[in-house]
This record gives C-alpha cells, sequence and structure tokens, in this order.
C-alpha cells in the first residue's frame, strides 16, 4: 500500500463553491476514484490551502493514475474544480496537486 499527500492552494473566492462541489462529488467520480485503487481518500482546508491524503492498493500507480486521467467524466470533473485551485510555487511541471514527502507514520 502507497499512502499519498499532496497539497494545492484554493482560491479564496472559490472557498463556497469547492465546498458545494465536494458536498456532492458526482457518484461516477467516486466510482473512478475507487477503481483506480484508491481507498481512504480524505481532503483538508485550512487557511487557503488544501491538503488530500489517500491509499494506493493497486500494483501499477502510474498506470491507474493514467486511466482516471483519461476518463471523460473524470476531465469533466477537473474542468469544474481546476478553476477553485491554484498551483504550488514550488510544484513540479507535471504535478497539479503537489505530493508530499511523508516524514513519519505510526500504524
Amino acid at each position: 500500500m502507497k499512502r499519498v499527500g499532496q497539497m494545492i492552494r484554493l482560491r479564496p473566492e472559490k472557498l463556497e463553491e469547492y465546498r458545494k462541489l465536494h458536498a456532492a462529488v458526482w457518484p461516477e467520480i467516486n466510482a473512478k476514484i475507487k477503481e483506480c485503487n484508491i481507498e481512504n481518500y480524505s481532503i483538508y482546508y485550512r487557511d487557503g490551502y488544501l491538503f488530500s491524503y489517500f491509499e494506493y492498493v493497486g500494483e501499477d500507480y502510474e498506470a491507474d493514475m493514467q486511466k482516471m486521467a483519461d476518463d471523460p467524466r473524470t476531465q469533466e470533473w477537473w474542468a469544474v474544480c481546476k478553476p477553485c485551485q491554484q498551483k504550488l510555487d514550488t510544484a513540479g511541471p507535471e504535478e497539479w496537486w503537489a505530493d508530499m514527502e511523508e516524514f513519519y507514520h505510526l500504524d
């Protein structure tokens, strides 16, 4: 199992819109997330930043992430969510949500 933490900024004027979107995530999006071997997925907010955490339980992370990215309904979902977000200055060129380094974990 791979644990993943990521961050991104949330545009202040989009806080309520983003909150409403995630209070009613499209069922197809939740199904695709599970189909791509992601479990225990959460998004947190504080002071203009979003933090996500999930556990990847599949065998090929890159292939599953590409499968999600290629899904037309996921692309529609991202199209409504992306305007609410702002990439971190320190994110890599291929990153939207910036991956975080895990320093500590306790089971």
